[in-house]
């Protein structure tokens, strides 16, 4: 048999990968030279074969050309750390055959690498999008990707204006980074939010957000990102420390004066909600009520765009009430 690697002939060496693809008991001598021959002839071992382990697999994908690495993706069983391989070498073809095959087993990290790397294509956006397992951050990155994708688009752009695209999909990915955080498992907050940190989307205005929608697992953990202060202190200080301490904390984090104050504010409002004192109001309509009241027009310019957010929100949550009534309906 390895004196038939050499034959010429390319049916010999095809005959041969067909009748050892499925044989477990095939010398490796042969088997490897196979896995390298052309690719009509290697596709059988490189599918088939149980005798190719994760090293050599790996070995494979960086060796070969695409070809190779589509094979590879199509395994019955694709392992962790050839998966690894593929999401850190794959381009676009090989990748969505990965994410495609049930029988391959995607890290998180990898699932991450692939966002990174090729989260600007459509086909893998989408396949990404729908795994339950898909990280957080890596999560908010593709949500971003497609902003950015249809604030580029075109026909949009003349439709709505440069200027308006960009805040609309701003706003919209603000809104949909919000639903996703309150759905993020505790063990997963820390890392969303230093990735929220380090693309600036922890503004001022999205904090508030977060404390007048009740997202308060995030904002506590978005706190101790930003303070630096103890997680433990952090979450005493907002559920029971004074005004005071609570505006101290604030600034620690960075938020300036007049800032920190409306924060400690909306702060007071939502523990009276959370306690069943409220009157009716939203705290950020209580906030803007005042802010309106007191002429602070640099704190009411940013609970406009608060309570712009808010709507956004509602609109989008009774779109999905909506449809989800069509679907029982149909």
């Amino acid at each position: 048999m390895i004196f038939l690697l050499d034959d010429p002939a390319p049916k010999v060496r095809l005959a041969l990968a067909e009748a050892l693809a499925d044989c477990e008991d095939a010398p490796r001598a042969v088997i490897l030279p196979l896995a390298e021959d052309q690719p009509e002839i290697a596709a059988h071992i490189i599918l088939c074969s149980s005798l190719l382990t994760d090293a050599d697999l790996v070995d494979l994908a960086a060796k070969g050309n695409d070809v190779t690495r589509m094979l590879i993706a199509n395994r019955s069983f694709v392992s962790r750390a050839v998966s690894a391989a593929l999401a850190e070498i794959g381009e676009v073809p090989d990748v969505l055959a990965l994410l495609e095959n049930e029988g391959a087993v995607v890290s998180r990290r990898s699932l991450t690498r692939i966002a990174d790397r090729l989260g600007d294509d459509a086909e893998i956006r989408a396949l990404l999008l729908d795994r339950e397992d898909l990280p957080s951050d890596a999560r908010h990155a593709l949500v971003e990707k497609i902003g950015t994708a249809l604030a580029g688009f075109g026909l949009i752009q003349a439709a709505v204006g440069t200027g308006r695209v960009e805040r609309i999909t701003r706003e919209a990915c603000d809104v949909a980074t919000i639903g996703m955080v309150g759905e993020v498992a505790a063990a997963e907050m820390p890392a969303l939010v230093e990735h929220l940190r380090l693309t600036g989307r922890l503004t001022p205005v999205f904090l508030m957000h977060a404390l007048c929608t009740g997202r308060v697992e995030f904002f506590a953990s978005a706190i101790t990102n930003l303070s630096g202060q103890a997680e433990r202190r952090v979450r005493s200080i907002l559920s029971d420390g004074r005004e005071a301490a609570v505006r101290a904390l604030y600034e620690t984090a960075g938020l300036g004066r007049d800032i920190s104050a409306l924060f400690a504010e909306a702060t007071m409002l939502w523990r009276r909600e959370a306690k069943g004192e409220d009157d009716g109001l939203s705290v950020s309509e209580h906030l803007l009520s005042r802010a309106r009241a007191a002429g602070n027009a640099s704190c009411q310019s940013m609970l406009e765009l608060v309570e712009r957010l808010a709507i956004a929100e509602q609109r989008q949550t009774a779109r999905s009430y909506a449809l989800i009534a069509a679907r029982e309906a149909a």
